[in-house]
């Protein structure tokens, strides 16, 4: 775009827009508090005149001191999320944090970082970022994004940088895929074929995963002082995955659920297992180990779990659906709701919230509505 300066006033220039309209705007260089050298400048603007009293306006405003005013007006996307970020990050665990940097690095600053925050429109953010992610992530990662650009806009708000949240109530169009689980036939046929099959530390754990409806990190980070058998009850005070070891998900999830006592007897020998595994391995057993060891008797890691289930889906037709380890603890929650227990108790026993059991399994429980009302019609019916 080429600029023509005003005669009038050096910092400010007019210029034609495609469609051959004349617009005014005006740019201006000033050093801020710190000495640092800053710009403001501003288009579209109507006359000259206009454009000279928006350009009297901040200088005004610099004359005064008010530069922090100027400088937030003229921060971009990627500046504040920058100091979003390095602000808040040492309140996160490893896994939000990594995730939200990469949501950060990969997404938005890419698509929409070099837009002044104070700016971007609802237009631009639709057809720049939502509507690319749309075209390269499936739905639900595209609302996922959505909602942390959210609280870095709401965080923007609060410190006064933006009025209002522009982009708030705006639809993603998120259609959430029911999530796989199995019904109890099928779960029947999967535990009877890992007992059958599996070694010794995948059939505990996949038992266990299936009968308490634990995360699998829950379960990996479990040692042995958390398993109480005399009261066939199951502590979760930490997890464990590829981050390392850390305290549960949420406050909701640090819990004591009871655990059936034929999975208790279960562990008991598997409990036994470990310690003639590590015998051989030369090392002794402690309370505090871990309890579920690969063949090594290392504690062992949740991609290897992942990878023997599908490799054992794969190689044992079973006639069921492809469930993953997150599937059972879904398949858990799905059984509890189908058979009447209330959604408080379900959530407690998952360590979750009971607004979010009935946003993840609502379909669950409007099936169960309907189930009861057919079965007060055939009651009455008899």
């Amino acid at each position: 775009m080429e600029r023509f300066p005003s005669k009038k006033e050096k910092e400010v220039f007019y210029y034609y827009t495609g469609k051959k309209e004349k617009k005014w705007g005006y740019r201006m260089r000033y050093y801020d508090a710190l000495g640092k050298r800053r710009e403001k400048s501003k288009q579209g603007l109507p006359s000259e005149n206009a454009a000279i009293r928006a350009l009297l306006e901040v200088k005004a405003s610099i004359f005064n001191g008010e530069t922090r005013q100027i400088e937030k007006s003229n921060m971009t996307v990627s500046e504040w999320v920058d100091i979003w970020f390095d602000t808040k990050q040492h309140k996160w665990k490893v896994s939000t944090r990594d995730h939200r940097e990469g949501i950060i690095n990969n997404y938005i600053k890419p698509l929409i970082g070099r837009y002044k925050l104070s700016s971007l429109d609802r237009t631009t953010y639709e057809r720049e970022f939502l509507n690319v992610l749309h075209q390269k992530l499936a739905q639900r990662t595209v609302h996922l994004y959505h909602q942390t650009f959210m609280i870095v806009v709401n965080a923007a708000v609060d410190d006064e940088y933006l009025p209002r949240n522009r982009f708030s109530g705006m639809s993603v169009d998120e259609t959430r895929k029911k999530t796989a689980f199995l019904d109890a036939r099928q779960l029947n046929a999967f535990l009877k074929a890992v007992s059958d099959h599996a070694l010794p530390t995948h059939s505990a754990l996949f038992h266990l995963l299936a009968y308490s409806g634990l995360r699998l990190g829950e379960a990996l980070g479990l040692t042995w002082e958390d398993i109480d058998a005399q009261k066939r009850t199951i502590t979760v005070n930490r997890t464990r995955d590829t981050k390392g070891v850390r305290s549960p998900k949420t406050l909701n999830s640090q819990r004591t659920i009871m655990i059936d006592s034929q999975i208790i007897d279960m562990l008991v020998s598997y409990k036994l297992w470990t310690k003639a595994l590590k015998l051989r391995h030369g090392k002794g057993h402690s309370e505090s180990d871990f309890a579920f060891v690969s063949t090594q008797s290392v504690p062992i890691s949740a991609s290897a779990c992942q990878r023997y289930l599908k490799d054992f889906l794969r190689r044992h037709d079973l006639g069921i659906p492809n469930i993953t380890l997150h599937g059972l603890r879904h398949t858990h929650a799905t059984l509890l709701l189908t058979q009447g227990l209330p959604v408080h108790d379900v959530a407690e026993r998952l360590g979750n919230t009971a607004e979010m059991i009935m946003k993840i399994y609502g379909h669950a429980i409007d099936d169960l509505k309907e189930e009861s009302v057919t079965l007060f019609a055939n009651a009455l019916n008899l």
